[in-house]
């Protein structure tokens, strides 16, 4: 394969372009704000994203290099095919669920990141052990849209892929490190333009290959493959589901998510910025899937590739780059590269900018370091950007399957963030002693049902399972939902019990060595300074900023002196009440 200089040229404009969108808004930002919170605004953007760049903003950081290259991958494979390509609608219902009946609660109690209700509720440690399986949740994302950006690069210019993937990160790293929030939002609207640029252009040219037969004759019928279409046999019907219900709740409790619902300008904002962003998630996919469809309605031998196809190499996870650099003229691929490279970093930068903020938000101050400056939490912000950033890049070189490992990155948030979100918003009266239960109990269940991808044996062999060709057991029976499910029950009944031993005077007061139900019983009597002292954190800490009460849509492009006015309005009653 020849050295394309073209190609590098290209991309190297495109990184720099981007670069300078994501300091120029930094700099932007920081001479409008001038002297304000620089927590809150790397954080949460100062709270004042409006409703078209906070779609951008989410939309382009669901639709990264695992969500247009994994897409397209299932499409493509014989096994699964467009039945079994579930992200796109997956993830589109996740964000209208999340619209619907979790924007609205966290961005009006004024939070600053995802895990703040969970130590309001349940203490500072418990917030802690929940941030873990946030961690991973973010990192193994960043980690599998980087090794798509790696896989896409060594295909279309041919340049060393570890070095392509590393200085991919640093772009995105930097620009983060700048400007936090607002860098990421305003280089979002840049990228998700490029993605439907760069991929819409593409498909045209791919679809007249003379190598390519007709897609919606491939779609049903076999030609050099199973049709693309796919189907859901009726033995994997109940697994079909338990993943599909994993991308719809397990797409939710994520900070890169929240981060976007809370730098809303109001509660209104943040649910109609998700309705957006799940229309423009879906319609993101459309050109993923034709590629797919593409890849699996060609000729191979017809074409430079040759012989045998993709999927015989084990190359499906680089189906989108291949049908980009063999099926399309090259000045073309260079334009679907820059697609994929505008969808890794917008992405990528999310993930490392999420979990940098709870670590210097919900573990360093919180946890550790109460009085700590403004000053020193941004700079406990910017040193954790660049650790997690290197921390995924690395895991991105040892990335096997894209699909595979997106799956495996909502796992963990599905099954024991997810049931506690629902606690802390909707269920009152679970308490710390619940929680661990229901923590422990739900990754005790996941465990044991295996994880092929980590080659991991299951422990419990549920209905309808078979081992492959490792030995590893598959799973048919919804085991994660059930896990999801068993953790969920477990918090609720645990905490309740624990609860109703106390009041009884079963248990001794003294046993109440996480304060988690004896001192919420008298916090009724007891002042603020008294709270301070506890293990929980109060509303005070969690919103240093007055929440906006929702706004006309018709202010859609922030309105300054709409802004202004409700700075200046009066604490909602809620807050008010919490404060006396």
């Amino acid at each position: 394969m020849a050295f394309h200089v073209e190609g590098l040229i290209a991309i190297i404009l495109f990184y720099l372009a981007i670069l300078f969108v994501g300091i120029w808004a930094a700099w932007r930002t920081k001479n409008s704000r001038g002297d304000g919170d620089p927590r809150e605004g790397i954080i949460v953007g100062g709270r004042d994203i409006g409703l078209l760049v906070g779609a951008f903003t989410m939309t382009a950081t669901w639709v990264g290099g695992g969500y247009i290259n994994g897409t397209a991958e299932a499409v493509f494979v014989s096994d699964y095919g467009l039945a079994w390509a579930q992200a796109p609608i997956g993830y589109s219902l996740s964000l209208i669920v999340g619209g619907l009946f979790f924007a609205k609660p966290m961005r009006s109690k004024g939070y600053i990141t995802m895990l703040d209700p969970f130590q309001q509720i349940y203490g500072k440690r418990m917030g802690g052990l929940l941030f873990i399986p946030a961690l991973m949740g973010e990192m193994f994302w960043a980690a599998a849209i980087l090794s798509a950006l790696g896989a896409t690069i060594s295909v279309i210019v041919d340049i060393n892929i570890n070095l392509s993937v590393i200085v991919s990160a640093l772009i995105a790293i930097l620009y983060t490190l700048v400007g936090g929030l607002y860098s990421v939002a305003y280089t979002d609207v840049v990228q998700l333009f490029c993605i439907f640029f760069g991929l819409w252009i593409s498909v045209p040219f791919a679809l007249r290959h003379p190598a390519v037969t007709d897609i919606t004759l491939t779609a049903v019928e076999y030609v050099y493959k199973e049709p693309w279409l796919g189907s859901i046999q009726s033995a994997d019907v109940w697994s079909w589901l338990d993943s599909f219900l994993l991308l719809i709740l397990g797409g939710i409790p994520w900070q890169a998510y929240f981060q976007r619902v809370l730098s809303a300008s109001s509660a209104t904002y943040a649910q109609v910025l998700s309705i957006l962003a799940a229309f423009g998630c879906f319609m993101m996919a459309v050109p993923s899937v034709l590629i797919g469809a593409i890849g699996a309605s060609t000729d191979w031998n017809e074409t430079d590739y040759g012989l045998p196809d993709p999927q015989m190499r084990n190359q499906t996870d680089m189906i989108l780059p291949i049908v980009l650099q063999y099926l399309c003229p090259p000045y073309i691929s260079f334009f679907g590269l820059g697609a994929v490279s505008a969808a890794v970093m917008s992405s990528a930068d999310s993930s490392i900018l999420s979990a940098s903020s709870m670590f210097a938000r919900n573990i360093y101050q919180l946890s550790f370091r109460q009085n700590a400056s403004e000053n020193e939490i941004v700079w406990v912000m910017r040193i954790t950007i660049f650790v997690f950033g290197a921390s995924a890049t690395a895991m991105a070189l040892l990335a096997q399957s894209i699909y595979g490992l997106w799956y495996l990155s909502s796992d963990l948030v599905y099954i024991i963030i997810f049931p506690q979100l629902l606690c802390v918003l909707f269920i009152k009266g679970t308490n710390t002693y619940g929680s661990i239960v229901g923590y422990v109990f739900g990754l005790f269940l996941r465990i044991s049902g295996g994880e092929p991808y980590l080659y991991l044996q299951a422990l419990f062999c549920y209905p309808g399972c078979y081992a492959d060709r490792n030995g590893i057991y598959l799973q048919r029976f919804p085991f994660k939902t059930l896990s999801m499910l068993a953790s969920f029950v477990a918090n609720i009944s645990v905490s309740y019990l624990v609860k109703y031993l106390f009041e009884k005077g079963t248990l001794s007061p003294k046993l109440d060595f996480l304060n988690a139900v004896i001192a919420k019983h008298s916090e009724e009597n007891m002042d603020k300074t008294t709270l301070v002292k506890n293990d929980n954190i109060i509303l005070s800490e969690l919103a240093p900023v007055k929440p906006r009460t929702s706004i006309a849509l018709p202010t859609t492009f922030i309105n300054k002196e709409a802004i202004s006015d409700l700075d200046s309005s009066p604490e909602s009653p809620e807050l008010e009440d919490k404060d006396m």
